[in-house]
């Protein structure tokens, strides 16, 4: 029971200092609206520094938050994405500042037409569990170069990567630039009540329309990264093992708990035990033993273990083929979190595996007739965040690709498109709004301001009134056709 009233309290005291922090920040911002390219590159300069410092210490926490989580997972997906992430903004900076000219219609010359690409304000970040790092640090690089002030909510699931964040933000940054917000599911919703000038969330679906619907009563325009059920299509050609290594990799790290890892295979029929095999060896190859291997990481918490746990059940109680793929034959019992691989045969509509996000090491394998059947499964269903497609055939490639709708795709590969600086990310549909990365980070953080500008001479005049004269009726019969 005190515990209870102490955490009760806190959240309390965590929701003051959301207002608090928020105003601040605000009033930071209307002092000084506009920064420099020089303070933002050395803003982005300081992130960088500092998680360089760190990486050790972020690695030894995730792991701590994780009961296990891989090291060399930690610095694969959160830590060297996060640096490259800011080393190319600071190299593109510059450019993505500059106004950039628009033309300006001929009736309204001389004149001159510029976009010009301005902070927001204040910024609200709210970060997932599963890549508590890089879904901070990447959000947080995109802001910072768009010139914004910016507030973090992280998440509760993670408490020592979250703890070490909030430190090590406050040491590198002022509060009124970067805070960090800590708190249970209250806190989080009083912090996307707040009128940010732009909200980015990524989680779940039903977590992203609360939010969605909070930020509305402030008309605050959000970026929505909420995942769903990403499919990979296997074409009849493809070599079984190159596409079986590559979605082995993809369903693994992070032990599957990745918002676009593989979620379902869409096999040709006559495929699907070579699928099996072939998934089977590349796990072998790249974990000969999961319950003690470092190199593989457990569920983030019981109760995410208990889910998937319950998935499995669900789909075995309903008839499906369970095949766990265990190849130190070990046993997986209270003592760990850890969950093997599991491949899904015959699974039904009616089984959980098939209907949410699977977001754990369980991979249903779904057989289909054809590329065409394959594209009708996909356009049944709600548009997925990511779309991975297996074959060389450059026709069918273009057609998968022309053919169906997700946030991002993969051509015969998995996850690695979210690495790419290059690319937006972000989901379309059911998977989410609005896209970050690269440019698109510093344009969706940005107000892309139009400005028209004249001097004294001022050929406008012609359309004034008063109206009907000859050159009125010449210039509607040279515009208005």
């Amino acid at each position: 029971m005190v515990a209870n009233v102490v955490q009760l309290t806190d959240n309390r005291k965590q929701i003051q200092q959301i207002s608090r922090a928020f105003s601040a920040q605000r009033e930071a911002f209307r002092a000084h609206p506009m920064p420099t390219a020089t303070e933002r590159r050395e803003h982005l300069k300081r992130l960088k520094r500092m998680l360089l410092a760190n990486q050790d210490a972020l690695c030894e926490a995730m792991s701590e938050d994780f009961g296990g989580r891989s090291w060399d997972e930690s610095l694969l997906a959160e830590v060297m994405p996060s640096v490259q992430n800011v080393n190319y903004t600071l190299s593109h900076l510059s450019s993505w500042m500059k106004p950039e000219k628009r033309k300006v219609h001929m009736l309204f010359q001389p004149a001159r037409n510029e976009v010009h690409y301005e902070p927001l304000g204040v910024v609200g970040i709210m970060v997932p569990w599963n890549y508590p790092l890089f879904l901070a640090a990447g959000p947080l690089t995109a802001a910072l170069a768009a010139g914004n002030r910016v507030m973090l909510k992280l998440s509760e699931f993670t408490p020592a990567t979250s703890a070490l964040l909030d430190r090590l933000l406050h040491e590198t940054f002022p509060s009124d630039l970067v805070t960090v917000i800590n708190g249970e599911a209250d806190v989080a919703q009083a912090f996307s009540s707040q009128p940010f000038d732009h909200l980015l969330f990524t989680g779940s679906t039903p977590i992203g329309r609360m939010v969605m619907k909070a930020a509305a009563e402030n008309l605050t325009p959000v970026t929505l990264e909420l995942g769903g059920k990403s499919p990979a299509i296997i074409s009849h050609e493809v070599p079984m093992k190159d596409a079986a290594e590559r979605i082995a990799f993809g369903k693994c790290i992070n032990a599957g708990q990745t918002c676009v890892a593989p979620d379902y295979i869409l096999c040709p029929r006559d495929r699907v035990n070579s699928f099996v095999d072939s998934f089977r060896s590349a796990v072998a190859t790249m974990y000969p033993t999961i319950k003690d291997n470092p190199d593989y990481t457990s569920i983030i918490n019981e109760r995410q273990h208990e889910r998937l746990t319950s998935v499995l059940a669900d789909a075995r109680e309903k008839g499906a083929d369970i095949i766990q793929i265990n190849p130190g034959n070990e046993y997986f019992g209270e003592d760990t979190r850890k969950v093997a691989p599991h491949l899904i045969l015959n699974a039904t509509e009616d089984m959980q595996v098939l209907q949410d996000e699977v977001f754990g090491p369980l991979l249903p394998i779904v057989p289909c007739d054809g590329v065409e059947d394959a594209l009708t499964h996909v356009n049944d269903r709600p548009n997925p965040l990511a779309l991975y497609y297996f074959g060389y055939d450059r026709v069918e490639q273009r057609r998968v690709r022309e053919q169906t709708h997700s946030g991002g795709m993969c051509i015969n590969d998995t996850l690695v498109h979210v690495g790419q600086d290059d690319l937006p990310f972000g989901g379309v549909g059911h998977s989410g709004m609005g896209a970050y990365h690269g440019r698109e980070g510093f344009i969706t953080f940005s107000n892309p301001r139009g400005v028209m500008s004249k001097q004294r001479l001022n050929s406008g005049k012609v359309i004034h009134a008063p109206h009907g004269t000859l050159l009125h009726r010449m210039i509607y019969k040279l515009f208005i056709r």
